[in-house]
């Protein structure tokens, strides 16, 4: 039985059930490959070039799809993975709903398990999502608010970290220096430490804050010029 998808630049990519047919184990790894990078990016899932290749990039998008479909989070082409990507039931990773039980109102959602933000505003209406690169050990589960705290300042435009690095669009919200700001960029050249493909992965862990995308730290800056709810959940 065949099964096509058509890819973005308009070719074919034939995805291969195999029923009693043996085929070269490498022939049907590239097929399904590249069936699954056409089908992550056509759920916003940014895998990256439809080349065949489980690289960095792929493993982010997968984590980043069974997170947002309920599966185990092993950046790994399963064939549960496999089937859930190719159902016409399958979950969008970059259009999620507000997690049940965080509250209402004007708030920031944090979701430590899903890597993932909400941004929502006095009607319940989302203003923005997207991934984040956190790290649960500095931060427990709660309800915060931004500000000031321990004598330090609640915002600040191009934080730094005393060394190589800016922080910006920095806005503190938990004790004494948990924040969320845009992905650190080298201050001798302006780009980010890591890439935004990585936001909504534990692929990389931040020193405690919130690491965002540059739009996400943006819209959060502008979000935050009042005191703000945020809601922390597992």
């Amino acid at each position: 039985m065949r099964n096509l998808i058509r890819a973005a630049a308009g070719a074919l990519v034939t995805v291969v059930a195999i029923a009693g047919t043996t085929l070269p184990a490498d022939a049907w790894t590239v097929h399904q490959n590249k069936s699954a990078q056409y089908r992550l990016n056509q759920l916003g899932c940014t895998a990256g070039p439809v080349d065949g290749q489980i690289g960095q990039m792929t493993k982010a998008a997968l984590v980043r799809f069974q997170s947002a479909n309920r599966l185990s989070q092993s950046g790994t082409l399963t064939t549960t993975t496999f089937q859930r990507l190719l159902a016409s039931t399958a979950k969008r990773c970059d259009l999620r709903p507000v997690p049940a039980g965080s509250g209402s109102g004007r708030r920031i959602v944090i979701s430590q398990g899903q890597n993932w933000i909400w941004v929502i505003d006095s009607r319940g209406k989302l203003v923005r999502t997207g991934g984040i690169i956190d790290n649960p050990r500095y931060l427990g589960p709660g309800t915060y608010y931004t500000g000031p705290k321990c004598g330090r300042a609640a915002r600040i435009k191009r934080n730094t970290d005393g060394a190589r690095l800016y922080l910006n669009n920095f806005v503190r919200f938990a004790p004494c220096g948990v924040g969320m700001h845009q992905i650190p960029t080298y201050k001798t050249t302006g780009a980010q430490i890591h890439a935004d493909w990585l936001l909504g992965t534990n692929y990389r862990e931040s020193h405690g804050c919130i690491r965002l995308s540059k739009g996400m730290s943006e819209t959060v800056w502008i979000f935050t010029q009042s005191t703000t709810k945020i809601v922390v959940i597992r």
